[in-house]
């Protein structure tokens, strides 16, 4: 198969090999397993060797008309900035700009950003973002939606919604589109609610869900439709980002080991250390045994009366 100029200058600045450690070790192996570098040209031969070297955060700047180092500070002071102003580290930072090139982002415009998780961050995709690699996508022939008839107010809202949305995504390869339905039930969300650092007080908030629930199911039809028709993937809108944190911190919660009490175990605790020194630890434990049934208590004494013998 032959690789013409175009394709191998865009092999060049695709290439992962040098910010993400791919096994192909350089841009030549590609070349010359096709059997096209003893054909190039010269001046395209000196296009493709000076491109090779180049790093990812080079290509974004060139792109952008920016000097290399500076977009990378600006982009960890602003753009990909926490909310902790924790500075994200340069794998993350990696992560980030390779979904940036792949699908053609741009980060000042919140086209993509980061949002914190419990394992770093997760790469988000607004909006805008998602109607861009929609539009650009080649195959990409138009949109339609389908509402339901009827309409609900769902809890907390003091607006009508459908209850589902259809999404129509048409390729120009296929011959019939591709369709998603989005069901309200399945996708809403309550208010944000917490409790005030300041005041101690419980609070909730409208969010986007109360104010603009058409809106935000429209979206998500859009979003679930568009991977399906077009095969995105590695990417997250801001409403799946905040449910998954949502979730890890649940679980979390729940995880945490459940501390029992057993403060009613200390008189007889205390009744057996006075003797264990006359009748020892086996005597007391069966004593033990005649008031206690609680296998987790048992051991729970067990391991008392053993510091007192030690």
């Amino acid at each position: 198969m032959k690789v013409d100029r175009d394709n191998v200058i865009e092999v060049v600045v695709q290439s992962q090999d040098e910010v993400a450690g791919s096994s192909v070790e350089t841009v030549d192996e590609l070349v010359n397993d096709a059997g096209e570098i003893r054909t190039m040209s010269d001046s395209c031969k000196y296009e493709y060797q000076n491109n090779k070297k180049r790093k990812l955060i080079e290509v974004l700047a060139e792109k952008y008309g920016v000097d290399a180092e500076k977009m990378l500070n600006t982009l960890k002071d602003t753009v990909f900035r926490q909310k902790d102003n924790k500075e994200i580290t340069n794998s993350q930072m990696m992560t980030l700009l390779i979904v940036a090139h792949e699908y053609n982002l741009n980060p000042f415009t919140k086209e993509i950003y980061a949002y914190p998780d419990r394992n770093g961050i997760v790469a988000v995709v607004g909006v805008d973002g998602w109607s861009r690699i929609i539009n650009e996508h080649p195959q990409f022939d138009g949109v339609e939606f389908v509402e339901s008839e009827n309409q609900v107010m769902p809890l907390g809202s003091t607006k009508m919604c459908y209850e589902w949305i259809e999404c129509r995504l048409y390729r120009k390869d296929r011959s019939k589109p591709v369709c998603v339905k989005e069901y309200l039930d399945e996708v809403y969300r309550d208010k944000f609610s917490g409790v005030s650092q300041s005041t101690g007080k419980p609070y909730s908030v409208e969010g986007p869900w109360q104010t603009h629930p058409k809106r935000m199911l429209r979206h998500k039809a859009l979003i679930q439709c568009a991977r399906l028709a077009f095969g995105f993937t590695g990417i997250k809108d801001e409403d799946e980002a905040e449910r998954i944190v949502m979730q890890q911190s649940s679980v979390e919660k729940d995880s945490k080991p459940l501390m029992l009490d057993y403060s009613h175990l200390s008189p007889i605790i205390n009744g057996l250390r006075s003797r264990i020194a006359q009748v020892g630890l086996v005597r007391c434990m069966e004593y033990a045994k005649t008031r206690i049934k609680s296998e987790e208590e048992l051991e729970y004494v067990k391991n008392a009366l053993t510091v007192t013998v030690h």
